[in-house]
């Protein structure tokens, strides 16, 4: 069904974009993309709407090389929709389940530690072929459901854990995500059909056995002395942080309300309608539905 409605989630991108001259300037940065922010985002604020920063680059993915597009995809957090500059500190390395089953390494960009938690809950990963400069090739994206299988739950109030304002709704605090007769505007879809929000980057993982070792013991190391801003550095030489350096942050967080990051308002998106997936005889507890319930540049915009 999810695959069927597809080709309305995308229809934009059937539309050949206007030529974007940082897809081929050769001085072009992420600070290029996060200047086309007004016309990204025109009906409001960027709270839980990176689906739209993903679909501006979709369109342009033609104008550019594959490395050009990789670079404009670690410019945003897929979970509040805040501009980044990567750096080795925005950079985290996680986990996830696969739609299809299974589970993938790879990178992600936040604006703040809050997102990994919230990726881990709700965030899965799908494919989907996308043509660049240089031609078709396979991707791996970060996805989520679609909320607007239940678009009253726009509208349904509740409180952000700090704010002193009292109730609030999603249709004002992200009103970015809208909806029309079942779609979420602007969205593009992956392959099973899920709203694309980001790349999920590549883990550089080798074959090698003396260095896969030295990489699961990095991995070992955080889970056993979680020490959240200390570096991890993977095979090929990137540094970044690992998710399992703020295991006890995510449960403490969780514990006070999801007072941090984003707060409830990506969470609250991403909870009407999760990504179904069926667990296997190892994934079982990672995959059960996740709880329901983030102003640094990661926290809520406001309206």
């Amino acid at each position: 069904m999810l695959a069927v409605l597809a080709p309305l989630f995308v229809a934009q991108l059937t539309e050949r974009a206007a030529l974007w001259p940082a897809a081929q300037s050769a001085s072009a940065t992420v600070q290029d993309l996060h200047r086309e922010y007004g016309n990204i985002f025109r009906h409001g604020n960027r709270n839980a709407a990176s689906h739209l920063w993903a679909s501006f680059l979709l369109e342009r993915a033609p104008q550019m090389t594959a490395e050009r597009l990789e670079l404009m995809f670690s410019g945003f957090c897929a979970v509040s929709g805040s501009p980044v500059r990567p750096s080795d500190y925005t950079r985290y390395r996680l986990s996830l389940p696969l739609v299809s089953g299974g589970v993938r390494a790879g990178y992600m960009y936040y604006c703040c530690w809050p997102c990994v938690c919230d990726t881990q809950d709700f965030i899965r990963v799908d494919t989907r072929n996308v043509t660049t400069a240089e031609g078709e090739r396979q991707y791996h994206w970060a996805v989520v459901g679609n909320p607007c299988t239940t678009p009253g739950a726009l509208d349904e109030p509740f409180v952000q854990p700090f704010y002193q304002r009292g109730e609030t709704t999603l249709r004002r605090e992200a009103p970015e995500v809208r909806c029309q007769g079942g779609v979420l505007q602007g969205a593009s879809l992956s392959d099973n059909g899920y709203v694309i929000i980001s790349r999920f980057f590549d883990a550089d993982d080798s074959s090698d056995e003396s260095a896969a070792a030295s990489d699961q013991q990095q991995q070992l190391t955080a889970v056993r002395d979680p020490t959240p801003g200390r570096l991890s550095e993977s095979l090929g030489g990137i540094s970044f942080q690992d998710e399992a350096e703020f295991g006890p942050m995510c449960q403490e967080r969780a514990a006070n309300g999801y007072n941090s990051g984003m707060g409830e308002i990506f969470r609250k998106v991403a909870a009407i309608s999760p990504v179904p997936l069926a667990p296997t005889h190892n994934q079982s507890a990672m995959l059960e539905s996740p709880p329901q319930g983030d102003q640094s540049s990661c926290d809520a915009a406001n309206a």
